[in-house]
């Protein structure tokens, strides 16, 4: 359980931290692909589609965490 709240953690720290620098990256330059995609509203599709595949990514590592920490009780 510690294991996963150490992956855990350093997820939210690495997400903030690429999210911080995407921020500033974006605040300094203007980039025309995502004006045209929040004048259409598709940007939050785009959001989605990134949110899911790195829950579904949040998942399978807790998922193979839980099965390793098993596998390690049984061993011993």
């Amino acid at each position: 359980m510690i294991h996963l709240k150490k992956l855990v953690a350093t997820v939210l720290l690495f997400l903030s931290v690429t999210v911080n620098l995407m921020a500033q990256q974006a605040a300094t330059q203007d980039i025309e692909m995502a004006d045209r995609l929040r004048e259409d509203g598709k940007i939050w599709v785009v959001v989605g589609v990134i949110a899911l595949i790195f829950a579904g990514i949040v998942i399978y590592l807790v998922r193979l965490d839980s099965k390793i920490s098993k596998l390690e009780k049984k061993i011993s």
